[in-house]
């Protein structure tokens, strides 16, 4: 399958929706002097926040002191869009918009990587060898101490649907999830949830039914679960919510038993990557095991290499969770999510189930 027509300007008129802000950061380390005959340049642009970047790049910029590497820290629509006005400026592009990258990897926008690394790179978190996930971060619910105390801690999404149900009125305004028509990351959960069960339209009527707030971000719901405006959050990223619950002994998290979308950030070497050697370098420690190590043991990211066990990796959280995990399938199903009479279906359908209630009361 390759490039669809019209397909370009729904993605970036949705991924207009998916952006919090438009982040300008950047983190650069300068080349120290000639180690191994490499050129001096590696540019890489990410949406991933540079206090997730900060010890990949630190640990790759050891290994390769001769490569000055510069970093800049985008959200998902610049950091496309940026990448279509100048695809030769940047040697690597990561990105958590799973169905953005696979539509440049699809177009013809991505290198192949055909070294050791990559060509034992597990099947199921690639795309030929032109598109690799090299996280594993789930889905995740946060819960508040008072709402376990009062209530219990619900562990799969049929217990939270018992508790939606039969304690709405106290639940009232206390429990926020994603607006998939604001978010991008909210829309693209709730298409893979629908695919999953039919009861996620249940559950979605239940959050109607008891006033659930409806943010644009993970990070808006976080802030309103610490100061205690809500009990319940639902369907945060799992590595930004560990990081907070980590901190707050107020919060917990819980991957729920029952299933558990597991979303990738996906990278990729674009095809016009001026300084493409270097940019094989960073893929292949990316992938390698030193590199992943740096994921599971300095971040909330989670290690995808096979080899790989212990806290922060993939292996632990399937030897916890089992067959309840749900990653994202990488390959052509992430183009429907851009597809606009698609989208529009399912959001009219979204809130009609959300605002069931109000057109049944009295």
């Amino acid at each position: 399958m390759r490039r669809r027509p019209g397909i370009m300007l729904i993605a970036l008129l949705w991924l207009a929706t998916a952006s919090a802000t438009q982040a300008a950061e950047r983190l650069h380390f300068p080349a120290t002097g000639p180690v191994d005959g490499a050129t001096d340049t590696l540019v890489v642009h990410g949406a991933l926040d540079p206090s997730y970047a900060r010890p990949l790049l630190e640990a790759f910029h050891a290994e390769h002191p001769s490569i000055g590497l510069t970093y800049r820290n985008l959200d998902t629509l610049g950091l496309h869009r940026r990448f279509l006005e100048t695809p030769d400026e940047v040697d690597v592009l990561i990105s958590s918009a799973m169905p953005w990258q696979y539509w440049l990897a699809n177009g013809g926008h991505a290198r192949p990587l055909s070294s050791p690394q990559a060509m034992a790179w597990p099947a199921w978190a690639r795309w030929r060898h032109e598109l690799f996930a090299f996280t594993f971060e789930p889905i995740v619910m946060v819960v508040r101490r008072e709402l376990i105390d009062r209530f219990g801690r619900p562990e799969s999404h049929a217990e939270l649907l018992e508790l939606l149900e039969g304690h709405g009125e106290a639940l009232h305004g206390r429990v926020v999830t994603y607006d998939p028509e604001r978010s991008g990351a909210g829309y693209a959960y709730a298409i893979q949830e629908s695919r999953l069960t039919p009861r996620y339209w249940d559950l979605v009527t239940a959050f109607g039914a008891t006033q659930t707030a409806l943010a644009a971000t993970t990070g808006e719901m976080l802030a309103g679960l610490k100061d205690g405006r809500y009990w319940l959050g639902y369907n945060l990223l799992g590595s930004y919510a560990r990081a907070v619950a980590d901190a707050d002994p107020a919060l917990e998290v819980v991957v729920p038993d029952d299933y558990a979308l597991i979303t990738q950030r996906l990278a990729l070497i674009p095809r016009q990557a001026p300084h493409p050697e270097n940019a094989r370098r960073f893929m292949n420690f990316l992938l390698g095991d030193a590199g992943q190590r740096v994921i599971a043991e300095a971040t909330p990211l989670g290690a995808v290499h096979p080899s790989l066990g212990g806290p922060g990796t993939a292996h632990a959280l399937r030897e916890s969770h089992g067959e309840a995990l749900r990653p994202v399938s990488l390959g052509p199903g992430l183009l429907a999510t851009l597809d606009e009479l698609k989208r529009q279906a399912l959001l009219e359908r979204w809130k009609r189930e959300f605002t069931r209630t109000d057109a049944t009361s009295p």
